[in-house]
């Protein structure tokens, strides 16, 4: 039985003229590539099945061309290469066809459509991004890159260049819903179609929300809420809260997701399957070292896990696993890893992808261990039919800080307790002394 694709909502195969997407992370970049990829394969007449599966239904429509206003000023600089620190390495060069492990060439099956990059602060996120941007502009992506936290005057002069976009784009695709810059960009938005793509396991508290009808709020983030930033931008988190919201029958506006999280969909939102296809088809199979792997997190940079009790265990999990390599979180600090390499005796690694190519681009080991995080959801996809096998190790409470959310310790049992073709660890102790 032939698998079923991720087809607009109408069965239509014609593609509409104008399809926005805001990315502010690597991750959330590499998702709309995989959701381009599966609208025009689900749109083309004949195309193969290739592992596509819906939920209640497909994400409506499909990207469309690019705006005549969309190109934007993409050039490289120091901030592409990320920060250096003792015992770190970058795999692969900044630039060139052996990086991304195949000849640039445009696939048959994506859709252009212009993707709007917010760049954040950060060199790492910095560096991933204009990475991921070579890939999409590969596929016949228009990018538009935005230094959008560029200064007190940033917000305004982004927002304006984008307006007139907002009001032409049938559809916007964005990566980020709990964004307050998406959510600003979403009340100047007149486009009927909504599609949400990963933004890693975000993605579930923003669907548990939705659903429970509830404010959106990160998961890890501790407060009221009720700050004097939180109350001026009260209304437009209001507006985009409800621009998220399906419209009751007889409205024409439509609300999809696209994830590869367990996720089940709330009353009216259309939920598509994100099985990594395009990555799949792109790149490896990867070459299969003997050594296990390390996967790092930011639960300390978010404040979640103290240091200390972090660094223990993953000095464990080396010690019982016989890692040798760890790939940092683009968000971990230089210090800390300075640490695992010079402590633990690890190799720190600061991929200049996300860890779902990197992987897949290989070499990547037999067995690849992570806490709590998207990959124990995207590498078992993404790697399927290598041999890899993925492991994680559940957050021992005694690991959280004072300054941890309420809601922390049950998220990251969620996000263990879901991940489907996964080992499950106990959380890791240091060995007693004696």
């Amino acid at each position: 039985m032939p698998r079923p694709r991720n087809r607009a909502a109408t069965g239509a195969t014609a593609l509409p003229p104008a399809t926005l997407a805001f990315v502010e992370s690597p991750v959330q970049l590499l998702n709309v590539l995989e959701w381009a990829y599966e609208e025009r394969a689900g749109a083309v007449a004949g195309a193969p099945g290739d592992a596509r599966g819906t939920g209640d239904a497909g994400t409506t429509g499909a990207p469309g061309g690019p705006g005549p206003d969309s190109s934007g000023p993409d050039t490289g600089g120091p901030d592409a290469r990320g920060p250096g620190a003792p015992g770190l390495t970058a795999p692969g060069s900044p630039t060139g066809p052996s990086a991304l492990g195949r000849t640039p060439h445009s696939t048959p099956h994506s859709t252009p459509l212009t993707i709007v990059v917010l760049s954040p602060h950060d060199p790492m996120t910095r560096g991933q991004l204009r990475r991921m941007a070579e890939l999409a502009r590969e596929e016949g992506h228009t990018v538009r890159w935005e230094d959008a936290r560029g200064g007190a005057t940033a917000p305004v002069r982004t927002i304006g260049g984008l307006t007139p976009l907002l009001r032409r784009a049938e559809r916007v695709v964005i990566g980020d819903p709990f964004s307050r810059y998406v959510q600003l960009l979403l009340t100047l938005a007149r486009a009927r179609d909504l599609v949400v793509v990963d933004d890693g396991t975000a993605t579930m508290e923003f669907i548990a929300q939705l659903a429970r009808g509830e404010r959106l709020v990160r998961w890890h983030r501790h407060g009221s809420g009720r700050g004097a930033r939180d109350l001026a931008f009260a209304p437009f988190a209001r507006a985009a809260r409800r621009r998220l919201t399906p419209a009751p029958d007889g409205d024409r506006r439509t609300v999809g997701v696209f994830s590869s999280m367990p996720v089940e969909a709330p009353p009216g939102v259309r939920i598509a399957t994100n099985a990594f296809a395009w990555t799949r088809r792109r790149f490896g199979p990867p070459r299969l070292t003997r050594a296990a792997d390390i996967v790092g997190t930011s639960l300390v940079e978010t404040g979640v896990v103290d240091t200390d009790r972090y660094l223990e265990a993953v000095a464990q999990l080396a010690r019982t696993h016989g890692a040798t390599r760890y790939f940092a979180h683009r968000r971990e600090h230089t210090d800390k890893l300075h640490r695992l390499a010079t402590e633990i005796g690890l190799e720190v690694v600061r991929p200049d992808l996300p860890l779902e190519l990197i992987a897949r681009r290989g070499p990547i080991g037999r067995l690849v261990v992570s806490f709590p995080s998207t990959v124990v959801h995207t590498l078992p996809l993404a790697l399927v039919g290598t041999g890899v096998r993925v492991a994680v190790c559940d957050v021992d409470p005694a690991w959280l800080t004072s300054r941890a959310s309420p809601r922390a310790q049950g998220f990251l049992d969620g996000v263990t307790g879901t991940a489907r073709g996964v080992d499950r660890l106990p959380p890791e102790r240091p060995t007693e002394p004696g």
